[in-house]
This record gives C-alpha cells, sequence and structure tokens, in this order.
C-alpha cells in the first residue's frame, strides 16, 4: 500500500507538470501569435497599397464609351492591379450622398465628369513610381486630371517602415522572453526532481540513462503545450474571421500552418534543450550543492 508521503510526492508533482504545462502553453500561444502576424506583415502592406487609388477625370465633353476604351489600354499596362469606372450618375449619386440632393439645382449642367478609379501593384505604390504611372495615365487628351494620391502614399510607406521596425524589435524581444520564461519552469519541473538524479547516479546510472526519461517527458511536454498553443491560436482566427471577414481575406490558411509549425518547433526545442542542459549540470553537482 503506498505511503501518503509518496501519493503527495506524486500529487505535487502532477500539480507542477500541470502548472508548467499551463504556463507554456500561454507562452507558446504568444509566439505563435508575433510569429503570425510577422508572416503576414508583407500581406497586409500589398493590402493596404493595392487599396489606394489613383483618380483618373476626364474632360467634360468625354463619353462612357471614351472612357472605355481608355480603361482598355489601362488595363493592359502591366502595373495596374485593377480598374473601375466611375458614370456621371454614380458620382452624382455619391455627391448627393454628401452634399445634399439639391446641390445640382444650381447648375445648367452636371459638373461631375466620368471619371476612373485605378489602383496598382503593391511594389509600384512609390512616390518615384507614381510620377510615372501618372504621366502614363495623363496622356490622353481625354483626361483632364490625375491625383495620384502621392501625399498619402508617402505617408503610408513612412508609416509601414516604422511599424515594421518596431514589430520588429518588439518580437525579438519576446522571443527572448519566451525562451528565459520557458527555460525557468522547465528548470523548475527537474529541479524538483535532483535528488532523484542523486539517487541515479549513486547506483551508477550513466549521465545518458539518467537523461532519457526526463528528456522524453521534456519532449511529451513540449508537444502538449504546442498542441494547446496551437488549438488556441486556431480558435482565435475563426473566432476572429467570423467578426472581420474583410480582414481576414488577405490572409492565407498556409500563414496559419507556418505559425502551428513554428509554435511546435519552439515548443520541443526550448524544452527538449533546457532539460538536456539542467540534467546534465544537476548531474554533475555534488550532494551539498543540491540543497542551494
Amino acid at each position: 500500500m503506498p505511503k501518503p508521503e509518496s501519493k503527495m510526492m506524486k500529487r505535487r508533482l502532477a500539480n507542477a507538470y500541470l502548472s508548467s504545462v499551463i504556463s507554456i502553453t500561454l507562452v507558446l500561444l504568444l509566439i505563435g501569435v508575433a510569429a503570425f502576424v510577422v508572416i503576414n506583415s508583407g500581406s497586409v502592406a500589398r493590402y493596404l497599397k493595392e487599396n489606394v487609388k489613383i483618380s483618373v477625370l476626364f474632360v467634360q465633353n468625354a463619353t462612357e464609351q471614351d472612357a472605355e476604351e481608355y480603361l482598355g489600354s489601362v488595363r493592359a499596362l502591366p502595373y495596374v492591379h485593377d480598374t473601375r469606372l466611375i458614370t456621371r450618375e454614380e458620382g452624382e449619386r455619391e455627391l448627393a450622398e454628401m452634399l445634399g440632393e439639391d446641390f445640382l439645382d444650381v447648375f445648367e449642367t452636371s459638373p461631375v465628369p466620368i471619371s476612373v478609379d485605378v489602383t496598382l501593384n503593391a511594389e509600384y505604390v512609390v512616390p518615384d513610381s507614381l510620377a510615372f504611372v501618372s504621366e502614363v495615365l495623363a496622356a490622353s487628351p481625354m483626361v483632364e486630371e490625375v491625383d495620384s494620391q502621392q501625399p498619402l502614399v508617402a505617408i503610408l510607406n513612412e508609416n509601414l517602415a516604422k511599424i515594421s521596425a518596431v514589430f520588429g524589435v518588439f518580437i525579438l524581444l519576446l522571443l527572448f522572453i519566451s525562451f528565459v520564461l520557458i527555460n525557468n519552469m522547465v528548470r523548475l519541473s527537474v529541479f524538483a526532481r535532483r535528488f532523484t538524479i542523486h539517487t541515479m547516479k549513486l547506483v551508477g546510472a550513466t549521465k545518458a540513462f539518467i537523461r532519457a526519461p526526463f528528456l522524453r517527458g521534456a519532449l511529451l511536454q513540449g508537444l502538449i503545450s504546442a498542441f494547446l498553443a496551437s488549438a488556441a491560436i486556431w480558435g482565435i482566427y475563426y473566432a476572429a474571421r467570423s467578426s472581420f471577414s474583410e480582414l481576414f481575406e488577405i490572409f492565407d490558411i498556409v500563414t496559419l500552418l507556418e505559425s502551428t509549425g513554428i509554435i511546435f518547433v519552439c515548443g520541443v526545442l526550448i524544452c527538449v534543450l533546457s532539460t538536456y542542459f539542467v540534467v546534465g549540470r544537476l548531474v554533475s553537482a555534488n550532494k551539498d550543492e543540491l540543497y542551494y
């Protein structure tokens, strides 16, 4: 019949193991979220750039047929991502929503020209390329004005660069903190069994033999924690996607799989490596050092 002390020790080890798994899971969840954001940062930047619209305004006597012919030539350009024709009627409706339905009563003829919204491929949404594209779009005699949104693009590129730099530093700091936290939790878990390690050493067990069960436990601990963290991040992904469906159209499911892979690699590697070095240090320690 097992002694009460033995039951209590097993209960303590089980509680310590459960606490360690939960803590590592939370840290791995942070790593997974950070990895997902970093992997998708390029997609987010591309999405923002490809939604910057260049407005091409036609002369007053231009017809919709002229605009369609113009669109045909513009769509053939290699740097054009998408185009949209805005007729006079659509333009009048949009202005009526902003200025009121009676604003056209003061004009004999409609002052709203036919226009085209052009979006470019992301790599061309930079000031130098925009200047070149504006010249090409304005070359037609049917075009009166081209608004290339250059000030907006300059601000967008500047802010994206700042955000990328700040977020890069934050991610590196988070990874360092995560490594330290998981390493300390593994150390505490192994250190609680330091006298078991010393007893195994006294009966002649080799370092490899002593390490083996601890490494298997660390591998299992890392896999369980990584699985729980991955399940949480997938749940967060689908919950957020149902609320922000338009934003999540830019996120590829493959990037979520990549983030899951990073979670498993980090969880297993950090747990196993930390356990390897901690057990090695405890095996080399003498009896007096085990009390400090």
